[in-house]
């Protein structure tokens, strides 16, 4: 099972684009932004292999007291396991949202309306209409305004990110 997990992981980004793309064209998702939000919504390998690692780090001493004072095993899950995990989800979400905020094939690809499009795809239109006379001072303000949401949200969530990386560490 941990090996199916793990061989997701080596599939190139190629392989999986003309299945992935037919799925949500067969959905009616086709230019929406459907297919651009909902695979960060489900955990892919990494993700998936970054709780477990983490979740294995709950002391067993502390579920097996919950058990002997006649907790369930769903009340141990949902009680003990998960708060402890909180700052490895928060990481997870927040890479979730910056590999979201800075992906440029998706959005490439599913969206064919105009008004749809994201900033990555954005930036890059403003880049080649310009491309005669590129005006630097213009490109970088507009790249400083598409990496400010980010910059926000890691200050907003600085603390739980950084102790979800290093207490992935230790044991």
């Amino acid at each position: 099972r941990r090996l199916d997990i793990a061989a997701t992981l080596f599939l190139p980004f190629p392989v999986t684009l003309i299945p992935m793309f037919d799925m949500w064209a067969g959905l009616g998702f086709v230019n929406t932004w459907v297919p651009l939000i909902a695979p960060a919504l489900f955990a892919g390998g990494f993700f998936t292999f970054l709780l477990r690692q983490f979740m294995l780090q709950t002391p067993k001493d502390m579920m097996d007291a919950a058990r002997v004072d006649g907790a369930s095993e769903w009340s141990i899950a949902w009680r003990i396991v998960f708060p402890t995990a909180r700052p490895a989800v928060t990481v997870i979400a927040i890479f979730a949202a910056v590999g979201t905020w800075n992906d440029f094939m998706g959005p490439l690809i599913y969206l064919q309306d105009t008004s749809k499009q994201t900033l990555s795809i954005g930036m890059q239109v403003f880049r080649s209409v310009n491309a005669q006379d590129i005006q630097f001072n213009l490109l970088m303000a507009a790249s400083f305004l598409v990496l400010l949401p980010l910059v926000i949200l890691f200050f907003m969530f600085q603390r739980y990110f950084i102790s979800g990386i290093t207490l992935g560490g230790f044991k």
